[in-house]
């Protein structure tokens, strides 16, 4: 789908963002205090039961980076909570009003101040010389200024309706936040309503695919840490990008990855309604601290009613832009 969603003006000054649990030790990601005496539930073959759906439209409003002037700043105080959640009306307010299009409402406030943890001012890493090659390289719909569309390859994998990629995947958008994660003896399937993809984890021990195999989602191999799942992702084709331009408080909508990205992400069980999560990315070719980190509440909400997207739209959005693209040059204005 190719559309400029301007939807996010109004709601960044939400959230306020919570250590994870492994680096605070007593509080989840979204800032909440974990019962150490919690047991999880367990599937009848033994493991923890992370089965359900947990959209993320609670997260709407959390910026993927930290706006500068909060340093590294972590939550919100109760003063600035209260100010969010009018805000958060406000918008949703919009919203119900059809003057926010193609968007869900932000389903709660949070004390989140940004999605990454890691570095501690919240802010996307700066791109090697390597990095901004390949940024300089990508094309896309979103990218600002151009023009020239003469095949798919000038158009981005999300253009494409390919795939969102890895972390994106991860990450919230404006609308279609579902997740949802079934589990069976040996495997966890994590269902994205956003962009009708389903990611088959093993949890088997089944050997990792031949590195010369890659993919647009990369190959994930999973194992339980006691209660909590890890889950590691290597083998990316590195043709999509380490973000999007749907993600609130991206830092752009072309940041590059290359074929040796990895992810390692955490998902923790802390109470009967929500799931502690937490996910690295390591790319050092063109990340210039070699990685980043990202946290967030997972909430359990099996109400939420997961539709096909479709994307595409008849699949008429490439062709159209390309057919544009030309009429204009050969027609140029005067």
């Amino acid at each position: 789908m190719i559309r400029r969603i301007l939807v996010l003006g109004g709601i960044g000054v939400a959230l306020a963002f919570g250590q994870s649990a492994g680096a605070q030790g007593s509080l989840t990601a979204g800032g909440n205090k974990i019962d150490p005496n919690y047991k999880p539930p367990k599937t009848s073959w033994g493991e923890p039961d992370l089965q359900g759906i947990w959209p993320l439209n609670h997260l709407i409003a959390v910026p993927l980076e930290r706006p500068k002037q909060l340093g590294t700043k972590a939550y919100l105080t109760d003063e600035e909570i209260a100010k969010a959640q009018a805000a958060l009306e406000a918008r949703n307010k919009r919203f119900q009003g059809a003057e926010i299009p193609v968007a869900d409402t932000s389903t709660r406030v949070m004390r989140q101040t940004s999605l990454i943890i890691d570095p501690p001012d919240g802010r996307f890493p700066a791109l090697t010389e390597y990095g901004k090659k390949l940024q300089e390289e990508m094309r896309s719909s979103y990218r600002p200024g151009q023009t020239i569309f003469d095949s798919p390859a000038d158009f981005s994998a999300w253009d494409r309706c390919i795939t969102r990629g890895m972390p994106v995947s991860m990450e919230p958008r404006n609308y279609n936040n579902g997740i949802r994660i079934m589990q069976s003896p040996g495997y966890v399937i994590i269902l994205l309503e956003m962009a009708h993809e389903a990611r088959v984890i093993p949890t088997n021990g089944m050997p990792e695919l031949d590195p010369n195999i890659k993919q647009w989602m990369g190959e994930s191999r999973g194992h339980w840490e006691g209660n909590t799942l890890v889950v590691e992702t290597k083998n990316f084709n590195g043709l999509v990008g380490e973000t999007s331009a749907g993600v609130p408080g991206s830092p752009g909508p072309l940041q590059p990855e290359t074929p040796n990205l990895r992810t390692v992400e955490r998902f923790t069980r802390v109470s009967p309604t929500e799931i502690d999560f937490q996910m690295t990315i390591y790319d050092p070719a063109v990340l210039s601290t070699g990685s980043y980190t990202i946290a967030y509440p997972m909430y359990l909400d099996n109400k939420y009613e997961m539709f096909e997207y479709a994307c595409h739209e008849g699949n008429t959005a490439v062709r159209n832009y390309i057919q544009t693209s030309r009429y204009e040059r050969e027609h140029p204005k005067k």
